[in-house]
């Protein structure tokens, strides 16, 4: 068998492993592996302007198309400063596999040019890491490395190689098979665990379905398969940030994203249900608030394929150990087998609808100033003649407004950062997702802070002719931040105005994008259709009104049903606990 360099080996173990892109930044600790990707035309390499932005760009390609990112990084800062994206795929369960240089092997620990201990440094923000010391075990790294990421729960692997690893040689034959020798996780459900959730479900007065990131994560069927459960039960459907995509918002069993910002029916349906079926979430504090006071009269099943998600935060009745696609799978095939009817659900259901007619999600119209609940909605409807729509954002206001005010159909269309709430996200992941999906209309929604995180990347989508649209609702703030500084700090804005804004449209041009500036509500409906309609990457500045609030709100440490509304609309609604808390 004819050997072949470390860097060699690396390459073709990707291209065995199906990669078609890594996003990455050239350095001395990983020529070797750029010059063997010179002469392998199989994979596609995208220059980036930072690692970090390598990072997001491979969350976005992965959560839109199923198929796990590859970044490749220097040693030293070219490790670290991927740190970020590598946690930010750790809190949302992105695969992902992050391949890094390191110096020499006789160097390691003398504190060498570009050395960091990045095995240590990325040991709790991973699924896995490597540092390969030998050439001879490269291959099989790698190809464990990619069936751990996208396996089980997924999420992010790095493999640290030595500069001198990757310039020796070694035989590599591409494995027939390959399975993990302890690494196994489980994805079929007990089925006396299955058996006890139809039987909670169909004796349930007030169920609600309460899904996240993992419906998604478990595939297109999964999705497709709370939809028929939800049709078989007539339960409503409520979801996580995550988790939006997975059940149609065009249906009336939607009530829309529960949580801090979420719905007023939903946060109040999960309080009065008689039983939760959680599937694929994880009983995150922004969706609980005040554990003491969550959901207290419900029964509650959680099914995870992350064993250690159950019971972390919420003590559950049922756990249920599972893939989602699976458990579901094996749930509708017990009702039908054992004749379940949908119950009568009207009272609960009336309940229900008196909730929804609170209309949580009003705002104030405007003829002088664009409300930019009404920017997103006016995107949502220009946006639908489009063949396949896309849509990520930064972190901030204008993210919940676009998760509030957006309606997703379908799964893998909603990309942003939920546990980390990384600002910076949106945009890379925008790139992304673009790559993944060349014809589909990729829009990031973006505020005029978290945006300039990774701006630079503006670059990377000129050289490689992307067509991304850029939508940054520019209130001159940190919004989110101006909003709890108002709400909770008296209005002592603490360093939470942009000033020194760039002119974003003149910026725009200057890396070649086209640039469009929307400034009031006779202008937005026109430029958005420009901006779908324009070839090319798109930047619009669209000015919005600099003090809008995101309502329905939960202040921190408050019970989930002790909400804020619009007080323009309605007087939020508040125990006399929570309002000591603002």
């Amino acid at each position: 068998m004819a050997e072949k360099s470390g860097a060699d080996i690396l390459v073709e173990c990707l291209i065995d492993l199906g990669v078609e892109v890594v996003f990455g930044y050239p350095g001395g600790a990983v020529l070797p592996i750029y010059d063997a990707l010179f002469n392998h035309l199989k994979i596609r390499h995208v220059l980036v302007r930072h690692e970090q932005g390598a990072t997001h760009m491979a969350e976005g390609y992965a959560r839109s198309t199923g198929k796990p990112g590859v970044v490749l990084v220097t040693s030293g800062p070219g490790a670290t400063n991927a740190v970020t994206g590598i946690t930010d795929a750790l809190m949302d369960s992105i695969p992902m596999v992050v391949i890094t240089g390191q110096v020499p092997t006789q160097l390691i620990g003398t504190d060498a040019f570009q050395e960091a201990d990045t095995v240590g440094i990325t040991r709790h923000c991973t699924k896995h890491n490597y540092l390969v010391k030998d050439p001879r075990k490269l291959a099989g790294v790698v190809h464990e490395a990619f069936h751990i990421a996208t396996t089980g729960r997924p999420g992010p692997v790095v493999i640290d190689i030595p500069k001198n690893v990757q310039i020796a040689t070694a035989p590599y034959a591409r494995p027939e098979t390959f399975e993990h020798a302890s690494y196994r996780p489980q994805t079929k459900a007990d089925p006396v665990a299955i058996a006890a959730a139809v039987e909670m479900l169909a004796a349930a007065e007030r169920p609600i379905f309460y899904t996240g990131g993992g419906v998604i994560n478990s595939g297109p069927e999964a999705s497709a398969l709370l939809r028929e459960i939800a049709g078989l039960t007539r339960a409503p459907v409520t979801s996580t940030l995550m988790g939006l995509g997975a059940f149609p918002a065009a249906s009336p069993q939607w009530l829309g994203m529960l949580g801090m910002h979420g719905t007023y029916e939903a946060n109040w349906a999960m309080n009065k249900a008689d039983l939760i079926i959680c599937v694929g979430a994880r009983f995150d504090d922004r969706v609980t608030g005040r554990l003491d006071a969550f959901a207290p009269n419900a029964k509650k099943i959680h099914i995870d394929i992350d064993r250690s998600s159950i019971n972390k935060t919420v003590e559950v009745d049922l756990p249920i150990v599972a893939d989602v696609a699976s458990a579901l799978t094996d749930m509708i095939a017990l009702w039908k087998d054992r004749g379940h009817k949908a119950a009568d659900l009207s009272e609960w259901w009336a309940r229900i609808d008196g909730w929804r007619a609170r209309n949580s999600l009003a705002y104030p119209e405007s003829c002088e100033e664009i409300m930019p609940q009404e920017a997103i909605a006016q995107l949502y409807k220009a946006s639908r003649s489009a063949k396949d729509v896309i849509i990520t954002t930064e972190v901030g206001q204008h993210q919940m407004w676009a998760a509030q005010h957006f309606g997703f159909e379908e799964p893998n269309k909603w990309l942003t950062s939920g546990g980390l709430g990384t600002m910076g996200y949106g945009f890379p992941a925008a790139i992304g997702a673009q790559l993944g999906n060349p014809e589909s209309l990729v829009v990031c929604v973006a505020g005029d802070a978290s945006v300039q995180m990774n701006i630079q990347e503006l670059g990377t989508a000129t050289q490689y002719r992307l067509p991304v649209k850029l939508f940054i609702l520019n209130n001159e703030y940190m919004g989110m931040v101006r909003q709890w500084q108002e709400l909770t700090y008296e209005s002592r804005y603490s360093n939470s105005y942009s000033d020194s804004l760039p002119d974003f449209v003149k910026l725009g041009e200057a890396y070649g994008w086209t640039g469009i500036r929307i400034e009031s509500p006779r202008e937005l409906e026109a430029g958005i259709r420009r901006m779908i309609e324009t070839p090319g990457p798109v930047i619009v500045d669209c000015r919005v009104a600099k003090l809008s609030n995101c309502f329905p709100m939960i202040p921190s440490g408050a019970a989930h049903t002790d909400m804020l509304l619009d007080p323009s609309q309605v007087e939020g609604i508040m125990s006399d606990e929570a309002k000591a808390l603002v």
